[in-house]
């Protein structure tokens, strides 16, 4: 086991691990906590403020009053992208603290975390710095008989509601954008995993930001989440999760006319044509539906697979899966860490019983996995199933290392089954011949479609979803800064 840091020891020790609210760590209202677990060994790591509807105002006042007193919204954009960038720079110099912190909050490798969701949180946080400060607040209109031009202002106090799969990460995707506009933010991570979020406001203390500009409300979703969506002082609503909240949160933003960003669900897909490399392919889905146990939105769940190559990337899919070593996200060696509850365990459990039972196929059995040493954690094996297109394994999200194999025969019948899907957020193609994988991939009714890889997530390239994996934009592109700004005609007649 990786020894555990002694400044993650001292900040888990803090009991509870306070929220932060208009610069003031601070308890919750009502004086409950919540319970925080290490999904590794089933254990209590933690303790966080049960915060509620008192809470949430309390934040939301705070970040009102920062907009209007604190500066941060009229400074200019160089000095804000100065604040975001010795942020970043201390995300950076606090990597390893934070990566300890997010693997034990939610299970996943201290390598993944410290290898992606770290150092693409501080870069986003660059990006969007650097975006504003070369983004034009002022646009001249030209339209006969008028002086006119556009103006560009932040919306005002922005609200956030995050899942517990990439805490952090989403974090820094979400509000870069939000603050380098100039906006205020008040953040509502998921209970289960609200740890490094809170460490986030550490450093947002440590980089200079004012007072107010972050809060962090920590609670559960059906009492402190649904009051911040249904706060009527928030200016913009940012909800990261399933669509079945998504709709509950859009429509308590409805009742405000407030404006909501929804990035939900997915049930991605990986069409792969026969003339692939088969082995190279199946090392990386088998890495893309192992990567953070499958709780991944966006990963390729549903694999098409070219019936000439059928058998063969099965068996090499399945040799990559049974290899992927599972353990506690301090093990050194460890690929897989545990799922993120129990309650998650029992959801993935749950769908490999109703896949089978409604006709699906194990060619990889799965099921619920035990790790010496960690007897307690949340572990499962990866499962790969086959069968008909409508079973309900191939339909709905997991959030599990479960697959989905369909065979297929041409091109057309393989954008079919991927097109039958009610979502709408990542897909990718396979195939050396790129005339044929563009085409396809065009085909593909989906926010994103990826060509020989999956999970690619670079700044400027948007990256959202339509239909059940959401609306309202995407993030880390450059449209999203302006999603933070609320556009103002000023025009005066030359006549």
């Amino acid at each position: 086991m990786i020894a555990t840091l002694p400044e993650v020891k001292k900040f888990l020790q803090s009991s509870p691990v306070n929220m932060r609210i208009g610069g003031q760590w601070t308890a919750a209202a009502n004086g409950k906590t919540i319970e925080v677990r290490d999904p590794g060994e089933g254990a209590v790591i933690a303790h966080v403020p049960d915060g509620g509807a008192a809470d949430i105002d309390l934040a939301v006042r705070a970040a009102r009053e920062a907009f209007r007193k604190s500066g941060w919204a009229e400074m200019p954009a160089n000095d804000r992208a100065v604040l975001l960038h010795r942020l970043a720079d201390l995300i950076d110099k606090h990597a390893g603290i934070i990566a300890q912190i997010e693997s034990l909050d939610v299970g996943k490798p201290i390598a993944a975390a410290a290898g992606f969701d770290i150092p693409h949180a501080a870069q986003t946080l660059r990006y969007y710095a650097d975006l504003s400060v070369h983004t034009r607040r002022r646009e001249p209109i030209a339209v006969s008989g008028f002086d006119a031009r556009t103006v560009r202002f932040p919306f005002g106090v922005c609200a956030f509601i995050f899942p517990w799969n990439f805490p952090f990460l989403l974090v820094g995707w979400g509000v870069a954008p939000a603050l380098a506009a100039g906006n205020t933010v008040v953040i509502k991570p998921a209970e289960d995993t609200p740890l490094s979020t809170l460490y986030f406001c550490r450093l947002a203390e440590e980089a200079g930001l004012p007072p107010g500009v972050v809060n962090v409300v920590t609670g559960l979703g059906h009492t402190a989440g649904a009051a911040l969506a249904g706060h009527a002082g928030i200016n913009s609503m940012s909800f990261t999760g399933s669509p079945e909240v998504g709709r509950l949160i859009a429509e308590s933003c409805g009742r405000n006319l407030v404006p909501v960003k929804l990035e939900l669900g997915g049930k991605g897909a990986a069409v792969l044509f026969e003339d692939i490399d088969v082995p190279a392919a199946a090392q990386a889905l088998a890495g893309a539906i192992t990567l953070n146990t499958g709780q991944v939105c966006c990963t390729a769940t549903r694999w098409m697979v070219q019936k000439s190559i059928f058998d063969k990337f099965v068996g090499a899919a399945i040799q990559e899966l049974e290899k992927t070593p599972i353990g506690h996200g301090f093990e050194a060696g460890t690929k897989m860490g545990p799922l993120v509850s129990e309650k998650q365990r029992r959801r993935v459990l749950g769908y490999l019983e109703r896949g089978a039972g409604s006709g699906a196929e194990f060619l990889l059995r799965g099921g619920a996995a035990t790790v010496a040493g960690h007897e307690n954690g949340f572990y499962v094996k990866p499962a790969l199933l086959c069968g008909p297109a409508d079973n309900v394994c191939a339909r709905e999200e997991i959030f599990g290392p479960v697959a989905y194999v369909l065979p297929f025969g041409e091109e057309e019948e393989a954008i079919e089954l991927v097109n039958r899907s009610r979502y709408g957020l990542a897909n990718s193609v396979w195939s050396s011949d790129l005339a044929r994988a563009n085409r396809v991939a065009e085909s593909l009714v989906a926010g994103n479609s990826w060509i020989n890889a999956h999970n690619l997530f670079a700044h400027g390239i948007p990256y959202g979803g339509c239909n059940l994996s959401g609306l309202g934009g995407g993030v880390l592109g450059p449209e999203t800064l302006l999603d933070y700004m609320r556009p103002q005609s000023v025009v005066r007649p030359l006549q």
